[in-house]
Protein backbone atom coordinates (compact mmCIF):
# COMPACT_ATOMS: atom_id res chain seq x y z
CA UNK A 1 0.00 0.00 0.00
CA UNK A 2 1.52 3.63 -1.05
CA UNK A 3 -0.49 6.96 0.37
CA UNK A 4 2.04 9.57 0.36
CA UNK A 5 1.90 12.84 1.20
CA UNK A 6 3.74 15.90 1.01
CA UNK A 7 4.71 17.13 5.06
CA UNK A 8 3.03 13.89 6.47
CA UNK A 9 4.46 10.29 7.77
CA UNK A 10 1.34 8.13 8.23
CA UNK A 11 3.68 5.55 10.29
CA UNK A 12 3.90 8.42 12.51
CA UNK A 13 0.79 9.32 12.92
CA UNK A 14 -0.84 5.60 13.24
CA UNK A 15 1.34 4.75 15.90
CA UNK A 16 0.57 7.95 17.83
CA UNK A 17 -3.23 7.52 17.10
CA UNK A 18 -3.16 4.28 18.27
CA UNK A 19 -1.18 4.99 20.95
CA UNK A 20 -3.49 7.46 22.46
CA UNK A 21 -6.22 4.61 22.17
CA UNK A 22 -4.17 1.87 23.76
CA UNK A 23 -2.89 3.74 26.95
CA UNK A 24 -0.70 2.10 29.28
CA UNK A 25 -2.49 -1.73 29.01
CA UNK A 26 -3.81 -2.25 25.59
CA UNK A 27 -7.32 -3.19 24.66
CA UNK A 28 -8.52 -5.01 27.89
CA UNK A 29 -12.00 -5.99 26.73
CA UNK A 30 -10.75 -7.80 23.79
CA UNK A 31 -7.76 -9.57 25.83
CA UNK A 32 -10.29 -10.64 28.09
CA UNK A 33 -13.01 -11.93 25.97
CA UNK A 34 -11.61 -12.62 22.88
CA UNK A 35 -9.40 -16.15 22.73
CA UNK A 36 -5.79 -14.98 20.84
CA UNK A 37 -5.92 -17.25 17.91
CA UNK A 38 -9.71 -16.00 17.37
CA UNK A 39 -10.09 -15.09 13.19
CA UNK A 40 -12.63 -12.24 12.45
CA UNK A 41 -14.11 -11.08 9.50
CA UNK A 42 -15.98 -7.18 8.65
CA UNK A 43 -16.82 -5.26 6.45
CA UNK A 44 -16.11 -1.63 6.55
CA UNK A 45 -19.89 -0.29 4.80
CA UNK A 46 -20.88 3.34 4.55
CA UNK A 47 -24.50 4.42 6.16
CA UNK A 48 -25.13 6.93 4.18
CA UNK A 49 -24.24 8.88 0.56
CA UNK A 50 -20.72 10.13 0.89
CA UNK A 51 -17.48 10.95 -0.50
CA UNK A 52 -14.97 9.10 0.86
CA UNK A 53 -11.91 10.16 1.47
CA UNK A 54 -8.99 8.30 3.98
CA UNK A 55 -9.46 4.06 3.32
CA UNK A 56 -5.52 3.71 2.92
CA UNK A 57 -5.05 5.29 6.45
CA UNK A 58 -7.84 2.85 7.49
CA UNK A 59 -5.76 -0.08 6.24
CA UNK A 60 -2.69 1.22 8.00
CA UNK A 61 -4.38 1.12 11.22
CA UNK A 62 -5.31 -2.72 10.86
CA UNK A 63 -1.82 -3.74 9.01
CA UNK A 64 -0.05 -1.79 12.23
CA UNK A 65 -1.98 -4.25 14.60
CA UNK A 66 -1.65 -7.15 12.38
CA UNK A 67 0.32 -7.17 9.15
CA UNK A 68 -1.35 -10.26 7.48
CA UNK A 69 -4.93 -8.93 7.92
CA UNK A 70 -6.68 -9.61 4.64
CA UNK A 71 -7.94 -6.51 2.93
CA UNK A 72 -10.12 -6.08 -0.10
CA UNK A 73 -11.07 -2.20 -1.11
CA UNK A 74 -14.04 -2.12 -2.48
CA UNK A 75 -14.06 1.60 -3.18
CA UNK A 76 -11.55 4.17 -3.52
CA UNK A 77 -10.97 7.62 -2.07
CA UNK A 78 -12.56 10.68 -3.84
CA UNK A 79 -15.71 8.03 -5.23
CA UNK A 80 -19.20 8.88 -4.21
CA UNK A 81 -20.77 5.68 -2.61
CA UNK A 82 -24.48 5.07 -1.11
CA UNK A 83 -25.91 4.45 1.83
CA UNK A 84 -24.96 0.61 2.26
CA UNK A 85 -22.06 0.24 0.36
CA UNK A 86 -18.99 -1.60 1.19
CA UNK A 87 -16.00 0.73 1.07
CA UNK A 88 -13.27 -2.18 2.94
CA UNK A 89 -13.45 -6.39 3.50
CA UNK A 90 -11.38 -7.42 6.46
CA UNK A 91 -10.35 -11.17 7.49
CA UNK A 92 -7.98 -11.49 10.02
CA UNK A 93 -7.35 -12.10 13.92
CA UNK A 94 -10.18 -10.82 15.84
CA UNK A 95 -7.94 -9.20 18.39
CA UNK A 96 -5.78 -6.85 16.34
CA UNK A 97 -9.36 -5.74 13.85
CA UNK A 98 -11.43 -4.67 16.98
CA UNK A 99 -8.51 -2.73 18.90
CA UNK A 100 -8.04 -0.76 15.53
CA UNK A 101 -11.21 -0.50 14.74
CA UNK A 102 -12.01 3.17 16.82
CA UNK A 103 -8.77 4.66 14.97
CA UNK A 104 -9.60 4.09 11.46
CA UNK A 105 -13.36 4.45 11.70
CA UNK A 106 -12.80 7.72 13.42
CA UNK A 107 -10.72 8.70 10.41
CA UNK A 108 -12.53 7.56 7.57
CA UNK A 109 -15.29 9.30 9.44
CA UNK A 110 -14.03 12.60 9.77
CA UNK A 111 -11.78 12.93 6.21
CA UNK A 112 -15.14 11.74 4.31
CA UNK A 113 -16.98 13.99 5.77
CA UNK A 114 -15.13 16.70 4.84
CA UNK A 115 -14.93 15.48 1.18
CA UNK A 116 -18.68 15.22 1.36
CA UNK A 117 -19.42 18.42 2.27
CA UNK A 118 -16.52 19.69 -0.35
CA UNK A 119 -18.52 18.00 -2.97
CA UNK A 120 -21.50 19.33 -2.01
CA UNK A 121 -20.02 23.38 -2.40
CA UNK A 122 -18.74 22.35 -5.40
CA UNK A 123 -21.36 20.74 -7.01
CA UNK A 124 -23.47 24.36 -5.85
CA UNK A 125 -21.15 26.18 -8.35
CA UNK A 126 -20.86 23.48 -11.33
CA UNK A 127 -20.96 25.34 -14.76
CA UNK A 128 -20.22 28.85 -13.29
CA UNK A 129 -15.88 28.65 -13.88
CA UNK A 130 -15.24 29.52 -10.20
CA UNK A 131 -13.01 27.00 -8.50
CA UNK A 132 -13.19 26.04 -4.58
CA UNK A 133 -10.48 26.80 -2.54
CA UNK A 134 -10.05 25.43 1.03
CA UNK A 135 -8.36 27.56 3.88
CA UNK A 136 -6.05 27.44 6.73
CA UNK A 137 -9.25 26.87 8.66
CA UNK A 138 -7.86 23.08 9.74
CA UNK A 139 -7.72 21.08 13.19
CA UNK A 140 -4.47 21.78 14.55
CA UNK A 141 -2.03 18.84 13.42
CA UNK A 142 -4.73 17.64 10.72
CA UNK A 143 -4.04 19.94 8.25
CA UNK A 144 -2.34 17.62 5.79
CA UNK A 145 -4.99 15.08 5.75
CA UNK A 146 -7.90 17.71 5.74
CA UNK A 147 -6.82 19.16 3.02
CA UNK A 148 -6.24 15.82 1.41
CA UNK A 149 -10.16 15.61 1.98
CA UNK A 150 -10.91 18.84 0.58
CA UNK A 151 -9.08 17.50 -3.03
CA UNK A 152 -10.92 14.08 -2.79
CA UNK A 153 -13.96 16.50 -2.60
CA UNK A 154 -13.28 18.51 -5.50
CA UNK A 155 -11.95 21.24 -3.96
CA UNK A 156 -8.43 22.70 -4.75
CA UNK A 157 -5.92 23.65 -2.04
CA UNK A 158 -5.28 27.10 -1.42
CA UNK A 159 -2.07 28.15 1.16
CA UNK A 160 -0.84 25.10 2.65
CA UNK A 161 1.54 27.33 5.11
CA UNK A 162 2.06 30.38 6.24
CA UNK A 163 5.20 30.71 4.18
CA UNK A 164 3.12 29.41 0.81
CA UNK A 165 2.13 33.43 -0.02
CA UNK A 166 1.72 36.47 1.74
CA UNK A 167 -1.71 36.93 2.83
CA UNK A 168 -2.15 40.48 3.52
CA UNK A 169 -5.12 41.29 5.74
CA UNK A 170 -6.81 43.96 7.80
CA UNK A 171 -4.58 43.84 10.83
CA UNK A 172 -1.51 43.73 8.99
CA UNK A 173 -2.85 47.10 6.82
CA UNK A 174 -3.51 48.83 10.09
CA UNK A 175 -0.04 48.11 11.77
CA UNK A 176 1.50 48.28 8.18
CA UNK A 177 -0.11 51.84 7.62
CA UNK A 178 -2.22 51.33 4.36
CA UNK A 179 -2.48 48.25 1.34
CA UNK A 180 0.04 50.17 -0.69
CA UNK A 181 2.82 50.27 1.90
CA UNK A 182 1.65 47.03 3.15
CA UNK A 183 1.85 45.06 -0.88
CA UNK A 184 5.26 47.17 -1.18
CA UNK A 185 6.82 45.73 1.92
CA UNK A 186 5.79 42.47 0.88
CA UNK A 187 7.18 43.10 -2.46
CA UNK A 188 10.71 44.23 -1.40
CA UNK A 189 10.93 41.58 0.97
CA UNK A 190 11.27 39.15 -2.56
CA UNK A 191 7.78 37.67 -1.83
CA UNK A 192 6.50 36.45 -5.30
CA UNK A 193 2.74 35.42 -4.54
CA UNK A 194 1.09 38.14 -3.01
CA UNK A 195 -2.73 37.51 -1.86
CA UNK A 196 -4.43 40.97 -0.78
CA UNK A 197 -7.96 41.39 1.30
CA UNK A 198 -10.10 43.61 0.07
CA UNK A 199 -13.26 44.53 1.62
CA UNK A 200 -14.04 48.26 0.17
CA UNK A 201 -13.84 48.49 -3.97
CA UNK A 202 -11.34 51.59 -3.29
CA UNK A 203 -8.95 49.30 -2.05
CA UNK A 204 -8.61 47.84 -5.24
CA UNK A 205 -6.60 50.18 -7.15
CA UNK A 206 -3.88 50.95 -4.49
CA UNK A 207 -3.27 46.99 -3.98
CA UNK A 208 -3.11 46.03 -7.55
CA UNK A 209 -0.91 48.92 -8.41
CA UNK A 210 1.37 48.35 -5.42
CA UNK A 211 1.40 44.92 -6.90
CA UNK A 212 -0.91 42.43 -4.88
CA UNK A 213 -1.18 39.61 -7.41
CA UNK A 214 -4.51 37.94 -5.89
CA UNK A 215 -7.73 39.45 -4.33
CA UNK A 216 -9.24 38.24 -1.92
CA UNK A 217 -12.82 39.90 -2.11
CA UNK A 218 -14.21 40.08 1.55
CA UNK A 219 -17.66 39.49 3.06
CA UNK A 220 -18.83 41.70 -0.06
CA UNK A 221 -22.64 41.39 -1.47
CA UNK A 222 -23.78 40.00 -4.87
CA UNK A 223 -23.30 43.92 -6.16
CA UNK A 224 -19.86 44.48 -4.87
CA UNK A 225 -18.42 41.48 -5.96
CA UNK A 226 -19.59 42.23 -9.27
CA UNK A 227 -18.05 45.87 -9.62
CA UNK A 228 -15.49 44.55 -7.95
CA UNK A 229 -15.01 41.78 -10.74
CA UNK A 230 -15.29 44.91 -13.28
CA UNK A 231 -12.55 47.44 -11.66
CA UNK A 232 -10.09 44.60 -11.51
CA UNK A 233 -11.20 43.86 -15.22
CA UNK A 234 -8.65 40.52 -14.98
CA UNK A 235 -5.20 42.33 -13.89
CA UNK A 236 -5.19 39.61 -11.14
CA UNK A 237 -7.38 36.66 -9.98
CA UNK A 238 -10.18 37.46 -7.54
CA UNK A 239 -11.34 35.26 -4.79
CA UNK A 240 -14.73 35.50 -3.32
CA UNK A 241 -14.48 34.95 1.09
CA UNK A 242 -16.27 35.73 4.09
CA UNK A 243 -19.35 33.59 5.03
CA UNK A 244 -20.26 31.92 2.03
CA UNK A 245 -22.87 29.21 2.56
CA UNK A 246 -24.19 26.51 0.68
CA UNK A 247 -27.16 28.87 0.25
CA UNK A 248 -25.33 32.03 -1.02
CA UNK A 249 -22.31 30.60 -2.98
CA UNK A 250 -23.82 30.05 -6.66
CA UNK A 251 -24.95 33.35 -6.16
CA UNK A 252 -21.08 34.62 -5.75
CA UNK A 253 -19.70 32.23 -8.25
CA UNK A 254 -22.31 33.83 -11.18
CA UNK A 255 -20.69 37.04 -10.07
CA UNK A 256 -17.64 36.58 -12.78
CA UNK A 257 -15.02 35.84 -9.13
CA UNK A 258 -12.51 33.33 -10.28
CA UNK A 259 -12.35 31.61 -6.87
CA UNK A 260 -14.36 31.59 -3.55
CA UNK A 261 -12.64 30.16 -0.43
CA UNK A 262 -14.86 28.32 1.86
CA UNK A 263 -13.20 27.60 5.69
CA UNK A 264 -16.31 25.81 6.37
CA UNK A 265 -15.68 22.61 4.30
CA UNK A 266 -13.12 21.79 7.09
CA UNK A 267 -13.84 23.61 10.03
CA UNK A 268 -17.71 22.57 9.99
CA UNK A 269 -17.77 19.20 8.10
CA UNK A 270 -19.60 16.84 10.23
CA UNK A 271 -18.29 13.16 10.39
CA UNK A 272 -20.36 10.90 8.43
CA UNK A 273 -21.71 7.56 9.68
CA UNK A 274 -19.81 4.51 9.22
CA UNK A 275 -19.47 1.54 10.77
CA UNK A 276 -17.28 -1.79 11.11
CA UNK A 277 -20.01 -5.03 10.57
CA UNK A 278 -19.24 -8.35 11.31
CA UNK A 279 -19.47 -10.96 8.85
CA UNK A 280 -18.81 -14.68 8.95
CA UNK A 281 -15.62 -16.06 7.56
Amino acid sequence: MTFALDRFDLSAFVSATLAEDLGDHGDVTSAAVIPAEARFGGVMRSREQIVVAGLPIAEAFFRALDPEVEIEREAEDGEVVGQGDILLRLRGLARPMLTAERSALNTVQHLSGVATLTRRYVDAIAGTGAVLLDTRKTLPGLRVLEKYATRMGGARNHRMRLDDAAMIKDNHVAVAGGIGEAVRRARDAGIGRIIVEVDRLDQIGPAIDSGATHLLLDNMGEAALREAVALVAGRVPTEASGGISLETIRTAAETGVDFISVGRITQSAAAVDIGLDFEPI
